[in-house]
């Protein structure tokens, strides 16, 4: 019956409502026998690519992306690849003279690193040209706030949301372990949790049909038309192609991010399989001064959270620029999942800013009766 009523959601506040072509939502819930997962899946990929999509259906997860990379740094961390304190420079050396080579990584995942929101990286693809990926990262590095002068204390400087810092973050991953950051995230946390989460060439390797199958995200002429198959974030698309960078690159279905928000809730609560210990998923999601940011999730704020008014105040989770969400809530043992593909036909559509309190109450909701199960 639930699976109905999410079919019913989706349908009336997502695609009946004009906020996306489509929409999967997944609800997680834990009872005494453990998690049941529904899902429901209303509408077609595009005016151009008219199939139904399904559960299984994967989305463009965009900034989805952070909290998973956030995840795969805290198992390399264990493992001894990284240090949670290690300086940008010394992962990445050619950043040795910018004003973010002295910041620690977990400051990066954190916002803190007093780096800008965002950058037009690719700028040369607009004028026909390559891009270079260590030049991206280097512009990235020097993209410092004029408010934030100096080393950062040990909090960090005030905290401002950056994909600069998670594109980062990723590249230095990545160079550490000597290993693609999709092939990392593959290994340290797709894998091990069994979930459909990968970059677009990983999807292609597992399922020939991914082009097909993809939510369809936005008409870009300068890219071709309508982007399926290829990831939405253009710092993201120009940094790493088809394989992922910090902030943007993975996709995935519904139900496998809403496993991978259980995970961290069994992680934080000590039921943890050995992915994360409650130490390492504390890292990640406790509070931090000065705002509601995190390394990986965000918050709840007081007033006015996409979360809406269900959850409790120590909920934590993640918003997609291409309309996509995950919340967890470590009071009701519940997650609730929102993947939509709202920047189709045009990003400017914002409808979902004002359905998502009132659609993740619904889900609280169902979730909540699958608690009693």
């Amino acid at each position: 019956m639930s699976t109905e009523r999410l079919e019913n959601l989706a349908r009336a506040m997502i695609v009946e409502a004009g906020v996306a072509p489509s929409a999967v939502l997944t609800v997680g819930g834990r009872g005494t026998s453990g998690w049941h997962f529904r899902t429901g899946a209303a509408g077609i990929g595009s005016g151009e690519r008219p199939a139904r999509v399904d559960p299984e259906t994967p989305f463009d997860l965009a900034s989805v992306t952070k909290p998973i990379v956030a995840s795969t740094v805290a198992r390399l961390v264990r493992r001894g690849v990284l240090e949670w304190k290690t300086p940008l420079s010394a992962l990445l050396p050619e950043l040795r003279d910018t004003a973010t080579g002295p910041v620690s990584l977990e400051l990066l995942l954190a916002h803190r690193a007093g780096l800008d929101a965002h950058r037009t990286l690719y700028a040369p693809l607009l004028e026909g040209r390559a891009v270079d990926p260590e030049a991206m990262i280097v512009e990235a590095a020097r993209a410092r706030r004029t408010d934030c002068v100096g080393t950062p204390p040990d909090e960090g400087f005030p905290p401002l949301y950056s994909d600069l810092g998670y594109l980062l973050a990723g590249a230095a991953a990545a160079r550490a372990a000597g290993q693609p950051l999709d092939q990392l995230i593959a290994v340290e946390t797709s894998e091990p949790l069994g979930i459909d989460v990968r970059s677009a060439r990983h999807w292609e390797r597992e399922r020939a049909s991914f082009r097909a199958d993809v939510a369809p995200t936005e008409v870009v002429p300068w890219r071709g038309g309508e982007v399926a198959g290829e990831v939405h974030d253009e710092n993201a698309w120009a940094f790493s192609g088809r394989g992922a960078a910090g902030h943007a690159g993975l996709f995935g279905t519904a139900e496998s991010v809403a496993r991978f928000g259980a995970a961290f809730l069994d992680a934080l609560a000590g039921r943890h399989s050995g992915w994360l210990t409650p130490a390492e998923a504390k890292v990640l999601t406790r509070p931090r001064p000065l705002g509601t940011l995190r390394a990986g999730f965000d918050g709840k704020s007081a007033e006015g959270s996409s979360a809406g008014s269900a959850f409790s105040e120590r909920s934590f989770g993640h918003l997609g620029f291409t309309g996509t969400s995950v919340w967890c809530d470590p009071d009701a043992d519940l997650v609730a999942v929102i993947l939509t593909n709202r920047v189709n036909p045009s990003r400017e559509n914002i409808a979902i800013r004002a359905v998502r309190p009132r659609l993740h109450d619904a889900l609280f909701g169902i979730g909540s009766e699958l608690s009693r199960l």
